[in-house]
């Protein structure tokens, strides 16, 4: 086998794609920067920035060595699946010893950049490499265990960035960060389901027996609906008004962009699609404008000047 032939099922094992879920690491560096000019210069500033990203890369490195070694896991099992079979150590492209070499030496270096930061985000990272290595190794198999394990993983996504920056750990920031990707992990779950359905897959079975579509879906509407809610609750709470002022009201009316989100993820699981983000905002406009508008609608409210007192007067606070 060619090195370019290796190269691109290498790439696939890390699945670089699914990196954004690590936006995570960087929800409390975006969420502190309104603020930072209370007594901070810009050099300092920079430094925070500097300090997220290096624990924004220590997390991609973290869960691509997990990738590869979980890929090695199940291999057996997604050689069943019409979709997960074309995966390269299923498929056969990448054999399981240099997958599981791969992850072992990622997951090492993730550790090291970690400690670039500060020792706190080093600490937050082995947890998560030990929270992964018990999911992979047996809580995935546990009806929902394994996806409250999931959304655990990506609490301490957020615990790491707020680490690096040296900030408090908001209790609204985990709420609001477990409740929706607990939604995600039950999304995959629902995705799968359907795609095998489709496809006639009769042999493949769910790992942790989600095989009644109706307990699904009910775990899908709580878990989607404590999702806004949460993210409702907390642009509302005292505690956003204390860091943002009027500007959490404007975050408040973002609401049903958040709404939509939930819906058409949801959508797609049932139709079978990719449960990735970033296939979702590729292949679905009404994700790809309904995220783009929230974001948008967050730098403005957050950092455009004048916002908090055209807020004020239009409704009445």
């Amino acid at each position: 086998m060619t090195d370019e032939s290796i190269m691109r099922p290498i790439l696939r094992l890390l699945r670089p794609g699914d990196w954004i879920k690590n936006v995570f690491v960087l929800v409390p560096v975006i969420f502190w920067l309104p603020g930072a000019g209370r007594g901070i210069d810009a050099s300092g500033i920079t430094a925070k920035v500097t300090l997220a990203l290096i624990a924004f890369v220590a997390f991609c490195f973290a869960s691509s060595g997990w990738y590869a070694i979980n890929d090695v896991l199940d291999a057996k099992e997604d050689r069943l699946h019409p979709v997960k079979r074309n995966r390269p150590v299923a498929s056969g492209q990448i054999p399981a010893a240099l997958a599981v070499l791969i992850g072992i030496v990622l997951a090492a270096l993730a550790v090291v950049i970690a400690s670039q930061a500060n020792l706190a985000t080093m600490w937050v990272i082995i947890a998560y490499i030990a929270l992964q290595g018990g999911y992979n190794l047996g809580l995935k198999r546990l009806i929902f265990i394994d996806a409250t394990t999931i959304a655990s993983g990506f609490c301490l996504r957020a615990i790491g960035g707020a680490m690096a920056i040296a900030v408090p750990v908001s209790i609204w920031l985990l709420f609001c960060v477990f409740f929706l990707t607990l939604y995600l992990a039950f999304i995959k779950r629902q995705c799968d389901l359907s795609s095998a359905s489709r496809m006639r897959a009769t042999q493949w079975k769910p790992r942790a027996q989600y095989g009644d579509s109706a307990e699904l879906n009910w775990l899908l509407s709580v878990s989607g609906g404590l999702t806004v809610l949460m993210y409702l609750m907390y642009t509302l709470s005292a505690h956003a008004q204390g860091i943002f002022g009027g500007r959490a009201f404007g975050l408040a009316l973002l609401t049903p962009l958040v709404l939509i989100v939930v819906h058409r993820f949801y959508r797609r699981a049932m139709q079978g699609l990719s449960d990735s983000p970033l296939d979702a905002i590729r292949s679905d406009p009404i994700v790809a404008a309904a995220m783009t508008l929230f974001v948008v609608g967050v730098y403005a409210i957050l950092y455009v000047a004048g916002v908090e007192e055209i807020l004020r007067r239009a409704l009445l606070i």
